[in-house]
């Protein structure tokens, strides 16, 4: 019988920016991780890069990157050879047939609304610019242009952004494939990695195999549609070494650990308003703190595991008055969020627990596809309004969410197929909302997880997760082999993530100056530092949605740097201050233009209460996983054991889980035994790896 081993790897080619690079703890990881190996039987390491050889170059001799055997740069139209090999001296003589930079510089800059990139991106054989959120008409309009012209050029359009013109075999795939011929290694023995669409034409070549990250743009996703990529749970460098492992070329992945006190100066520390306080390992008493709370968050779970699933918070620790008894429900975004956060927990009455909250949810689907806000748990009846009839959007938002991410962990297909077309429903009724078909849906008044707040039209919340939606649906598809309609879906996912940075993050730079409806011009007269809460047609709230911002780095919708950018704010005006964190900045005040007269009932949403500004710990958790992703390592965990003490926290006993507590005063209020502050402490705990079990030191 011949045999099924796979070739060994002998090349390893990798993308940096948001690959390798974007969280340097975890670029220190992959460092050491692959100079540990032994430098005869690793593979071949090439950096593929559209970067500048002589930028990549630098990274290296600034010991952030192990030393590569090859670079690839400029989107595979340079090669740098340390050994300077012969065979590799003509690299260059295959771009000049067909290639005149004079010519190409001239066409791409006569489009409309184009900006060439800075110098340091540009070289003979790669004519770089900004093209914001073009269409692929535009595109198709630039290549014919080209081609009119008797040139020879490769389009490669990225990122909703870059745009580089190259000659037509200077991609990053031909790049490759050019250098394994020349070094007579065959396809089959090469690894690649990426995270947009300019790494697609790696991941296209005939043989090879291949490592998403799980931060990679829907771009990259439709383009690999049809093959067998790995997909890392990971985000990048810690992604790569996920993947790394699951092809056999490292042994483990290694665990995050903080840098060197020498390294916490350096790059992204720099300028973070952080004191010396803040900078430091943890203390005994501190993992103490977080291990009890990991076995208290799990008593908390346990409590709320009924037989249709997640309840919101304990039925039997809470006493039920008034329209309480809503809360002895199966509530969808509740329920879905716990789904998410404890997917990678595999006790078996919790992953049923799961199963059964998304049954009990796709069971109660309407015929047009709407996902009740709750089901009774007593009579299984759906209730599809909340408080003043108003349904709840985000109900279905997370209800595709959570099957995708059930789905992915458990290989579970049949529950899949099962539920198709009642899941297809749920995107149509979802899309209906979008009436304008502008790629982002329009909510009502207090119609999501703010159920009792006057926030409406597009929210960034509810956006956020249309996004994700669209992501996760599209990935489902692709799961069935309906790699056509998968490709749509996150096509159109990428479509919304433009539109969402386009309209919810204000810039006077080049890509907003093709604004043209009124609210645009508003919103475009100053530079955000975060993304808004809120836009109307006619209006838009400069108020820092803390959940919707987090959500959109966690979600890929935002980059690293956006990330950075709006942590400083959030960081610097103290949203986790007494206790991680505060779901809006500023609070709401009576007598401003945003206070509605109903939030005074029950005194609900007084400035700093519930929705207006109170301090919940299940975005406390998100926070945590934010900072976290970042390459924050040190101030992840300092705040992590915040949100043990807050969760620590009771109104009658110690490790309450409290659905919130109060803004200013940091007291327990609202249900006790909350499942998503459970879940999403325990989620930040496992993303540390710190919890029971963890308290040794670094």
């Amino acid at each position: 019988m011949a045999s099924t081993t796979p070739p060994p790897i002998r090349i390893f080619s990798s993308d940096l920016d948001g690959t390798l690079l974007g969280n340097p703890e975890s670029t220190q990881r992959f460092k050491q991780t692959w100079e540990a190996l032994p430098a005869g039987n690793r593979p071949l390491l090439i950096f593929n890069s559209g970067r500048t050889v002589k930028d990549t170059r630098a990274l290296v001799h600034a010991r952030k990157l192990p030393e590569p055997d090859f670079i690839i740069g400029g989107v595979g139209t340079e090669l740098f050879d340390p050994k300077n090999r012969p065979e590799l001296a003509d690299f260059g003589a295959q771009f000049g047939e067909g290639w005149d930079l004079a010519k190409v510089e001239e066409i791409v800059g006569s489009m409309p609304g184009i900006e060439r990139q800075p110098p340091e991106f540009l070289h003979p054989y790669k004519s770089s610019w900004y093209w914001h959120r073009v269409d692929r008409e535009k595109i198709r309009a630039l290549q014919e242009k080209l081609a009119a012209a008797g040139l020879k050029a490769a389009v490669v359009y990225s990122s909703l952004r870059d745009l580089d013109v190259l000659p037509s075999r200077a991609t990053k795939g031909n790049a490759l494939v050019w250098l394994c011929e020349r070094l007579q290694i065959p396809l089959e023995q090469v690894l690649v990695a990426g995270d947009t669409g300019n790494d697609s034409s790696m991941f296209l070549i005939p043989g090879v195999q291949g490592i998403v990250v799980e931060n990679a743009q829907p771009e990259l996703f439709e383009a690999v549609v049809k093959l067998p990529a790995f997909v890392t749970h990971q985000i990048m460098a810690d992604g790569v070494l996920e993947g790394l492992k699951h092809f056999g070329i490292i042994p483990e992945v290694p665990r995050p650990r903080s840098l060197p006190a020498r390294e916490r100066q350096r790059g992204v520390w720099k300028g973070m308003l952080f004191g010396p306080e803040s900078l430091r390992s943890l203390s005994s008493e501190d993992r103490e703190l977080i291990a009890i709370g990991y076995e208290k968050a799990l008593v908390a779970l346990h409590k709320n595991i009924t037989p249709l699933g997640f309840s919101a918070c304990s039925l039997t620790d809470n006493a039920v008055t008034g329209t309480d008894v809503n809360y002895r429900s199966i509530w969808a975004r509740d329920g879905c969020f716990t789904v998410v956060q404890t997917i990678d927990m595999d006790e078996p009455e919790i992953r049923e627990a799961q199963l059964q909250t998304l049954r009990t949810l796709l069971d109660a689907i309407s015929p047009a596809g709407q996902v009740p806000a709750n089901v009774r748990i007593e009579t299984r009846e759906p209730e599809y309004a909340g408080i003043g009839g108003i349904c709840s959007v985000d109900s279905g938002l997370w209800l595709i969410n959570a099957v995708y991410h059930y789905v992915t962990v458990t290989g579970d297909l049949a529950l899949l197929e099962e539920y198709q077309p009642r899941l297809q429903r749920v995107m149509d009724w979802l899309s209906a909302q979008d009436s304008n078909t502008d790629g982002l849906i329009e909510v009502p008044e207090a119609g999501d997880w703010t159920d009792l707040f006057g926030r409406s039209y597009h929210v960034l919340y509810d956006e956020v997760l249309w996004y994700r939606a669209n992501v996760c649906f599209g990935r489902l598809l692709e799961y069935r082999r309906d790699f056509d309609r998968a490709a749509d879906y996150l096509r159109w996912s990428q479509h919304i993530a433009g539109k969402i940075k386009l309209s919810f993050w204000p810039s006077t730079g080049a890509e907003h100056a093709q604004r043209i409806t009124f609210a645009d011009r508003q919103t475009s007269l100053g530079d955000s530092q975060y993304l808004l809460a809120e836009i109307t047609p006619f209006s838009f709230n400069w108020r820092c949605d803390v959940l919707g911002n987090i959500l959109a780095f966690l979600t890929n919708v935002i980059d690293i740097e956006r990330a950075r950018t709006a942590f400083r704010f959030m960081w610097g005006v103290g949203v986790n201050d007494p206790y991680p964190v505060a779901n809006l900045y500023p609070a709401v005040q009576s007598g401003d233009p945003d206070w509605r007269p109903y939030y005074t009932v029950n005194l609900l949403n007084l400035p700093h209460h519930y929705h207006n500004g109170g301090i919940w710990p299940f975005i406390g958790g998100m926070w945590v996983r934010f900072i976290h992703r970042l390459g924050l390592q040190d101030i992840a965990r300092t705040e992590l054991v915040k949100l043990a003490r807050v969760n620590q926290l009771g109104k009658i006993e110690p490790w309450e889980f409290n659905e919130w507590v109060h803004g200013t005063t940091g007291r327990p209020m609202g249900k006790a035994y909350q499942a998503w502050s459970a879940a999403a402490y325990l989620r930040a705990c496992q993303e540390l790896h710190l919890g029971a079990g963890a308290l040794t030191d670094d």
